[in-house]
């Protein structure tokens, strides 16, 4: 790959049977600041509680607890908005496609973070403008860092800015920066507060229909070809049940407490797993976590703010 990648730069072709073809590249680390074209995204209610349940919500307790985020007309309940909700809003067109084409078996979700400026409408249109942060060089493979600013269509005002980075795996090697190292010191004492979580066997088939529909988390021949004997879990459906536990746990259950959370993606999850989430309390409105599964840890460097 790295000789091809040469071969590319130096503008060379390799001769076919029939007319010249230029070699493919698949990662092009010339690609980082490039920023999309604004791109305009809605939802409704239904939307907001599709992804609830994506994430677990109501699972303990469908007549009781959480039906705020899974109900729409309960008496004397008001819907809202799970925070972690912007993650399954697309962002802007255009950027990640200046990155160059790759086999989407190969990658795996590395980072995330929601960040909200202001509390998330039932019902909305956002453009958003996504930028390529970096591309980075692992060795054994490519990072991609992206950011997106969404702003509300009516108002103009920031609704929330997202980051997320993507791990391809095969396609480093090329001697570029290795990026960021983002660690993060937990406290050298037990958790304040723990919360598990049972996975479905069908989440990630629930999950998908907020909007990835990658067949890496629902076709078991696409699993095989990477690397996993069945689908794994979204990264983001974690996240989200994750986002729960630091909400419920921290911020009373109130969406308006809740003011971002980043983390990294350290192991797959399989549906049906338990989720454990860790959470130890740093300092007035922060807060550290990560989130566990019976095989290890599978979300690490948790980073939450939010209002105390």
């Amino acid at each position: 790959m790295r000789r091809a990648l040469k071969e590319v730069r130096a503008g060379r072709m390799r001769q076919t049977a029939g007319p010249p073809t230029v070699l493919a590249m698949p990662i092009n680390p010339d690609a980082a600041g490039s920023t999309s074209e604004p791109r305009q995204a809605s939802w409704d209610s239904k939307d907001c509680l599709l992804y609830a349940l994506g994430v677990g919500a109501g699972v303990s307790d469908p007549t009781g607890f959480e039906l705020e985020f899974t109900t729409e007309n309960s008496q004397d309940v008001t819907q809202k908005v799970l925070p972690t909700f912007p993650v399954v809003i697309q962002g802007g067109g255009g950027a990640f496609g200046k990155v160059g084409s790759f086999n989407l078996a190969m990658l795996v979700h590395g980072e995330q973070s929601v960040e909200l400026h202001a509390s998330l409408p039932v019902n909305g249109t956002v453009e958003s403008v996504t930028t390529i942060t970096g591309i980075y060089d692992k060795g054994s493979g490519a990072v991609i860092a992206t950011s997106t600013v969404a702003t509300d269509q009516q108002s103009g005002k920031a609704l929330w800015t997202t980051t997320s980075s993507a791990f391809v795996r095969g396609e480093g090697g090329w001697g570029g920066d290795r990026g960021p190292s983002g660690t993060v010191q937990f406290p050298e004492r037990g958790p304040d507060h723990t919360v598990s979580y049972a996975t479905r066997p069908d989440q990630a088939l629930l999950y998908r229909l907020s909007g990835d529909r990658n067949p890496l988390h629902s076709d078991p021949q696409f699993a095989a070809m990477g690397g996993f004997d069945r689908p794994i879990l979204h990264g983001l459906c974690s996240f989200g049940f994750t986002g729960r536990a630091l909400l419920h746990t921290l911020c009373e259950s109130n969406p308006d407490r809740f003011v971002s959370m980043a983390a990294r993606f350290s192991k797959p999850v399989f549906p049906g797993e338990e989720l454990t989430i860790s959470i130890w309390v740093t300092d007035e409105g922060s807060a550290l976590f990560r989130s566990s599964t019976p095989a290890g840890v599978v979300i690490d460097a948790g980073r939450f703010s939010y209002q105390g």
